[in-house]
């Protein structure tokens, strides 16, 4: 998508416009007082309570005054009972302190405001401690009862944070542009493991008590939990994978390359800082492909398609650790530098270990993919770094971050070649070790350490195009692949009647071919063709994830009945909401069934984590569906 220079700029003024008093370096999503007081460590102990859906304990949090006129600090919380707040003192006694919940916002919660005891004021920095309990409701956690776990015969709980639900199980402040370290005590039922984004022990006896610690600084939403009838299995020298036992055989051998994975990484971007890398798989309900966190990144079930085909997520979040983890985004407006970058590691690590072609395919679906965001996603919101003040954090940019954001890196790496961009990106990281970035900052970095010392190639305008104006400038490569032209070809083909489903290369195809043969059927293909596709095919009954999402959300679109009971089944059974999202809002689109839509959903939401619900209620209200 195009759009001219005239309308660039027109763009522009009228954001700027809104508000002149904008500032991008501010986090406008935390209520934290951050220019007063920076929290530099967290220590949790907590209560796993199943019966009440529940954490119960203390935090305590230890701040560094950075404004000595400085009285009252303001935290993060999100619907938390807060019991009491103290100051701890030298001699480790806690002294009452005065505190008040705040207004509730309906994105960024209610700050909590403690004000300080009057002869502590002067400490440049304390020790605070706050005992609360979550509610059963609490936005990053999910309570799945024994039913809907692999086992069934255990209940779990997960949490996901990010961007901006820590501040649901913890008061804290809740904002990237703050590091922590943190440890942790966590009590559950004796016959259940818990793991956390920290130092796991895969040796660790269950006891009913676990201690944790992660000495690195992180940012809040990089801060996680897990409790459940976990085991783990080893991977590699550093790396290994958790899961229930009847998932652990198949993640094992899902997810065989990650050592592989771990030791190109590093040899790519610098040294892997974090200790052990481990994965955990949750059940179907994890609303995400996969998680950052440190230590243990968190995947979904949906990547275990028996053929490592869906591994890419798995290079994605390992790649985190560099691009996210190690240099993180200072707002959520700068997510770019998280996710785009990212993106980009994952495909060179993906060429590596795979193929080039391989890759090619993806990039093309991913091309696609950004078309589609382009087309549904305000101009003002399609920049790498648009405004984000209150509004939704996770809702503004589609997939732009990720995508538009590769393809800005690979716009760099053909300006300037391997030999120049693959040395700028490992001192980008070395420099950058455990920071966090806005973007203004990584194109001063990128003016002094690439632009400049190399003239005449890219200029510092050509990249702030990328960052500030809608859709894509001059100048960007758009990917292309043999093997998807052909797979376009035949499609096309085969809806004529001149190629046969025994035509089709189906053992030399990657998933990511069947995907785009699927997403390239013309728009008047008959119900008895989709019969026929359908049948020969098996498309209804996959087992990949991703194969199914495209083939459901063409069910949907065209209104092919006869596979709706299995499309309820596969929104039934997954809870990531890039499978299900796309296949609510075409079945609510397609202009007769936005009923059976609500419908299922109502089926279908008390298997979802709450993230999931509060994205698929969007979706459905979005297509004129009463929530």
């Amino acid at each position: 998508m195009k759009i001219s220079k005239l309308a660039m700029v027109l763009i522009f003024l009228a954001a700027c416009s809104q508000e002149i008093d904008y500032d991008p370096a501010h986090d406008y999503l935390t209520f934290a007082n951050t220019d007063q007081f920076v929290t530099r460590q967290i220590a949790l102990d907590l209560d796993v309570d199943f019966k009440t859906t529940t954490l119960a304990g203390s935090v305590v949090l230890t701040l560094q005054k950075m404004d000595p006129d400085a009285r009252e600090i303001v935290l993060d919380t999100r619907d938390l009972s807060i019991h009491s707040v103290g100051v701890v003192g030298a001699d480790g006694s806690v002294k009452p302190a005065t505190y008040r919940v705040g207004e509730r916002h309906e994105i960024k919660g209610a700050p909590l405001i403690i004000t300080l005891p009057s002869d502590l004021e002067s400490n440049t920095s304390m020790l605070v401690q706050i005992a609360y309990t979550t509610s059963a409701n609490a936005s990053a956690l999910q309570w799945l009862p024994a039913e809907l776990t692999a086992g069934g015969k255990h209940p779990m709980m997960f949490s996901q944070a990010q961007a901006i639900h820590a501040r649901s199980f913890i008061p804290l402040q809740d904002t990237p542009s703050v590091r922590v370290t943190y440890e942790a005590t966590i009590r559950t039922p004796p016959e259940l493991l818990a793991v956390m984004s920290a130092n796991n022990d895969p040796l660790t006896p269950r006891n009913g008590e676990y201690h944790f610690e992660m000495p690195q600084p992180i940012p809040s939403y990089l801060i996680a939990i897990a409790v459940g009838n976990l085991y783990f299995a080893p991977l590699g020298e550093d790396t290994g994978v958790y899961a229930e036992p009847e998932m652990l055989d198949a993640s094992v051998y899902e997810f065989a390359d990650t050592q592989d994975m771990l030791e190109i990484a590093e040899i790519k971007f610098g040294p892997y800082q974090w200790g052990r890398y481990d994965l955990l798989i949750l059940p179907p309900s994890f609303p995400y492909g996969g998680m950052e966190n440190p230590r243990l990144s968190f995947l979904t079930p949906s990547l275990l398609a028996g053929d490592r085909s869906l591994v890419a997520v798995v290079a994605h979040e390992l790649a985190h650790s560099w691009s996210g983890n190690l240099v993180t985004n200072a707002t959520w407006r700068d997510g770019w530098l998280n996710e785009g970058v990212t993106s980009y590691l994952e495909s060179r690590l993906m060429e590596i270990l795979y193929d080039k072609d391989r890759v090619d395919e993806e990039r093309v679906l991913n091309y696609e993919e950004l078309l589609q965001n382009f087309a549904v996603i305000p101009a003002e919101r399609q920049g790498l770094a648009p405004r984000i003040d209150t509004r939704d954090s996770e809702s503004g940019q589609g997939t732009i971050s990720y995508l538009k954001g590769q393809m800005f890196l690979e716009y760099l790496e053909n300006g300037f070649g391997r030999d120049r961009f693959d040395p700028f990106l490992f001192t980008y990281f070395r420099d950058f070790s455990f920071q966090t970035i806005t973007t203004e900052a990584f194109v001063d970095y990128l003016d002094a350490n690439l632009l400049g010392p190399n003239p005449g190639i890219i200029s510092r305008a050509d990249v702030e195009a990328w960052m500030y104006q809608a859709g894509l400038p001059e100048g960007a490569l758009i990917p292309s692949s043999s093997t998807l032209t052909h797979a376009a070809a035949l499609a096309g083909a085969w809806s004529v009647g001149e190629a046969t489903l025994d035509d089709l290369p189906l053992e030399d195809w990657s998933p990511q071919a069947l995907i785009h043969f699927i997403n390239s059927l013309p728009d008047d293909l008959s119900q008895e063709a989709l019969a026929r596709l359908d049948g020969g095919l098996d498309l209804s009954g996959t087992r990949n994830a991703e194969i199914a999402r495209a083939w459901f959300i063409q069910v949907a679109k065209r209104r092919y009945e006869p596979a709706y009971e299995q499309m309820a089944a596969y929104v039934n059974r997954y809870g990531r909401m890039r499978l299900i999202g796309p296949v609510y809002s075409a079945l609510a689109a397609n202009g007769h069934d936005k009923a059976l839509a609500e419908s299922i959903f109502a089926n279908a939401r008390s298997t979802y984590h709450p993230i999931t619900i509060a994205s698929i209620e969007k979706t459905l209200a979005q297509a004129g569906v009463a929530k």
